[in-house]
């Protein structure tokens, strides 16, 4: 298996199935549904079954490539998938998850949207539905009008366009005067492609026939398109979305989630549409301190979107997953956006570009200083070789006459990493992803005990214990909205037992975990509150065996039998 190439969907099909093959005790792969097109929808879950199935253990979701042009967060569950399962029983950590956990791995959530773009390198948000409108609009359409196989820009002199030559790097476009002292030539750019319906005179772009947004489908504040541009006739209108849904509600032991993106080398956390106030406040600083492990171990801001990544300052973001798995589903979600070239080029976006201010991952794509353009241009040729960006050449257009082609190839750029680097980029997460979900809440028994009382009665006591990081209902907002259901100890007795006090099945509630514990000292007791304790009497001939089974829908599932 390699990390230096994208694979189409016969190829990651293929893959996928090998491993399962290879795995059986490890690897089940399945189908979570349809694509619009009809391609499966793949899903691989991993754990040790000799242990228990996947849904009597903590389990942790990972997605990737809901949009189209999103190949290689892809390859990164395809890489957590491989060291996975070659890891275990070598790896410690990874013998344990296995043995403990589980893992719901969609390497291609969007299968028909990336197999246009793999195939033809058209760019598409998401699916490859027509929406809203059932035919293309009037306008310019990217399009590779050369047939050289990319899609670049076009650049055409006009004495009204906005841009020129950079002097020191004539490949560069810069903002012309604004007070008309400058000379040209000046310049008019637009994507590469033909225009329907052309006039002679007006270009406009036209917006994507394929104009859904699968990541603003979920049911979490959906709106209109009038307000969210690409969010479906509905929530979870889309096969796609209902499908992973649909899983994920019907597996509660879900415990948290990773959705894989490009790009901006960052880790965001919700909300999309709140401050960080609408968090309860211990939600919040445990969503920080998750944080602060994914910077750690790949190297990524941990980052809010509502604070540092909104795409507007007076516009929000909805019907996003990573919102939708923590309002609804009560569980810490992330989305991660991968790969950076402004990074790589030595270009610090956490900070405004002298050193102060915030951060300015949306906001460089909106103004920055042509310095950085420089520095782009600079790594391009030195360590691409100049692959990356395209020397301006001249093209007759059938419609638009002599136009210049050339900038930035996106594909092989900004889109995702250069094959080269792609198995650097996505290693790390593979890390983190082992991390989050060893940190789940998980049931053990700390004590189950039998003291004979005499005439054929026993007293039974159990002491269930969470040995997680996290606390069986894993956030507070799953509390307050009730979207997870208690910790049940329940006892099961033999033909001729009866039970004389206690109950058949007893309610434990919520029992903590060890998050939020930073410092040892007289502001932080550590009451026990996470155990629980259930007694019975049971009447039953010696030599009876009782069965105690503890069950919590997200800290899983024990059971031990005792013998009277």
């Amino acid at each position: 298996m390699r990390f230096d190439t994208y694979y189409k969907y016969a190829e990651l099909t293929a893959l996928l199935h090998d491993f399962a093959a290879r795995f059986p005790a490890l690897c089940r792969v399945t189908s979570l549904g349809r694509s619009h097109e009809g391609r499966e929808i793949w899903l691989a879950t991993l754990t040790n079954t000799a242990t228990g199935p996947d849904t009597d253990k903590p389990a942790f979701w990972v997605d990737a490539n809901i949009h189209a042009t999103e190949v290689s967060p892809s390859a990164c569950v395809l890489y957590t998938l491989n060291k996975v399962l070659a890891g275990y029983g070598a790896d410690p950590q990874i013998t344990r998850l296995l043995d403990t956990r589980a893992l719901y791995l969609v390497p291609r959530f969007n299968p028909d949207g990336a197999e246009l773009y793999l195939a033809e390198r058209r760019r598409i948000r998401s699916s490859t539905r027509l929406y809203p409108w059932p035919e293309p609009r009037d306008g310019l359409h990217e399009e590779d009008v050369d047939g050289d196989g990319r899609t670049l820009l076009m650049r055409l002199k006009d004495p009204n366009g906005p841009w020129k030559a950079h002097p020191d790097d004539p490949r560069l476009l810069v903002p012309r005067a604004a007070d008309g002292s400058d000379s040209g030539p000046y310049y008019r750019l637009l994507p590469e492609g033909f225009i329907r319906n052309y006039d002679g005179v007006q270009i406009k772009v036209a917006p994507k026939p394929e104009g859904l947004d699968l990541n603003r489908n979920f049911p979490v504040e959906w709106a209109f398109e009038s307000e969210q541009l690409g969010a479906g006739p509905y929530p979870v209108s889309e096969p796609e979305v209902r499908a992973v849904v649909q899983f994920i509600v019907d597996h509660p032991n879900i415990t948290g989630a990773i959705t894989f993106h490009t790009w901006s080398a960052v880790y965001l956390r919700p909300y999309s549409a709140h401050p960080d106030d609408h968090f309860p406040t211990d939600d919040l600083w445990t969503y920080q301190e998750i944080g602060k492990q994914a910077t750690r171990l790949t190297g990524y801001p941990a980052i809010s979107v509502f604070h540092e990544f909104r795409y507007h300052p007076k516009e929000t973001m909805k019907g996003d997953f990573d919102s939708w798995m923590y309002d609804h589903r009560g569980v810490y979600a992330w989305t991660c956006e991968l790969w950076s070239p402004e990074k790589e080029a030595g270009i610090d976006l956490t900070t405004g570009p002298d050193g102060k201010g915030g951060s300015r991952y949306i906001e460089w794509t909106r103004t920055h200083p042509v310095e950085e353009d420089l520095k782009l241009l600079k790594w391009n040729d030195e360590v691409l070789g100049g692959r990356g960006f395209v020397n301006w050449y001249p093209f007759q257009h059938p419609q638009l006459g002599e136009v210049e082609l050339g900038g930035w190839d996106i594909d092989l750029v900004w889109r995702n990493p250069p094959p080269h680097l792609l198995e650097r980029e996505i290693a790390p997460h593979a890390d983190f992803i082992i991390w989050h979900a060893l940190v789940s809440p998980l049931l053990e028994w700390r004590e189950t005990t039998v003291t004979p009382l005499g005439a054929d009665a026993y007293h039974l006591r159990a002491v269930v214990q969470n040995t997680g990081w996290l606390p069986t209902n894993i956030t507070a907002r799953a509390v307050e909205k009730k979207l997870v259901q208690p910790l049940e100890v329940e006892i099961t007795l033999p033909d001729g037992a009866a039970l004389v006090s206690g109950e058949r099945k007893v309610e434990a509630g919520q029992l903590t975990g060890r998050a939020l514990k930073r410092y040892a000292d007289f502001w932080t007791p550590d009451p026990t509150t996470d155990r629980a304790r259930v007694e019975w009497v049971v009447r039953a001939p010696a030599g009876s065996e009782i069965t105690l089974t503890a069950r919590h829908p997200r800290a899983g599932k024990i059971t031990r039998t005792l013998t009277l």
